[in-house]
């Protein structure tokens, strides 16, 4: 009898000690989810006050989100191709799977550090985003690579100091941008872009406007006539980033109204699931997924794992 009650209470000891460990399990998860610190625009742009000392020139630094989606499904897939220049507009449908592999890569780096040696400084940087749509699960074609699209750019980066509502600036710029499709008539797709941004973040959130002006092309040259009118004219971008979440929205509108009533919205969700691996949603609506589709409404949405996020 006394053997089975030591037996008793040292089991009741076990399972306090369990309890303490997944209570103590817990809340090490829950501090870890809930308080993990993001990296700022800021930092990612290298940006400090007046007296900072500038360093990391031609240094490769995370810039758009870097994924891999294994599986992308649309509702409506581009089989034929069509651009009011005739010469860009495809004669026979294409036998394109609706789910694909979508990935996407992209850096920028600081070339110059103080470029016009104002108070606060501009900085010059180069960035590279490459994003392609590959018909891996569509063996009737052989597997091609749908649509890779190309985006150099170069951009001039001011710091800012001011705030309003809780709300901190970060910087205000303007580039240059190309972006296109490398492929030749009819499936050919550019255009080149000076954008302006101006950026803004609290502790979790960033917000970035992006402006933009098309350079012109002349008639018999331009490969998507409009394209403004489909893809926009700007776009604004929130993200929000919490321990293990990373939430981030993209939308895009032509800022006209009527049959010109025209955008798309992106919306990416990540988890982290070990050190810098992460599993990933895409969820998009409109336009303009592509350079191919600049002119085709779909919806899409994709899931896999990615390696660097926003912020």
């Amino acid at each position: 009898m006394h053997h089975d009650h030591k037996k008793k209470k040292m089991k009741i000891r076990f399972l306090l000690a369990l309890s303490f460990l997944a209570i103590s399990s817990t809340n090490v998860l829950a501090q870890d989810i809930f308080d993990k610190n993001k990296i700022s625009l800021r930092s990612q742009w290298d940006l400090g006050d007046s007296i900072s000392l500038k360093k990391g020139l031609y240094k490769i630094n995370q810039y758009k989100p870097l994924y891999f989606l294994l599986g992308n499904f649309t509702n409506n897939i581009n089989q034929k191709p069509v651009s009011d220049n005739p010469n860009n507009s495809a004669l026979n449908p294409i036998p394109l799977n609706n789910k694909e592999l979508k990935f996407q890569v992209s850096f920028k780096t600081k070339v110059a550090n103080k470029l016009f040696n104002t108070k606060y400084g501009g900085d010059l940087w180069v960035g590279y985003t490459q994003t392609s749509r590959w018909q891996l699960y569509n063996s009737e074609l052989s597997r091609p690579f749908r649509e890779t699209n190309y985006e150099p750019e170069i951009m001039y980066i001011v710091p800012t100091f001011y705030s309003f509502w809780g709300i901190q600036s970060v910087f205000a710029g303007i580039g240059i941008n190309h972006q296109s499709n490398g492929r030749e008539n009819p499936f050919s797709r550019s255009w080149n872009r000076i954008i302006a941004q101006i950026a803004w973040e609290t502790k979790n959130t960033s917000i970035i406007i992006r402006p933009w002006w098309r350079v012109q092309e002349a008639p018999d040259m331009d490969d998507n006539p409009g394209i403004e009118n489909f893809i926009g004219r700007g776009e604004l971008l929130v993200t929000y980033g919490k321990g293990k979440h990373d939430l981030s929205v993209i939308g895009r509108h032509s800022l006209r109204f009527g049959d010109k009533n025209r955008g798309s919205i992106q919306i990416d969700y990540a988890i982290h699931l070990w050190d810098n691996l992460k599993f990933h949603t895409q969820v998009f609506h409109g336009y303009g997924e592509s350079m191919i589709d600049f002119n085709h409404k779909q919806t899409t949405i994709g899931f896999g794992f990615s390696l660097i996020e926003w912020r």
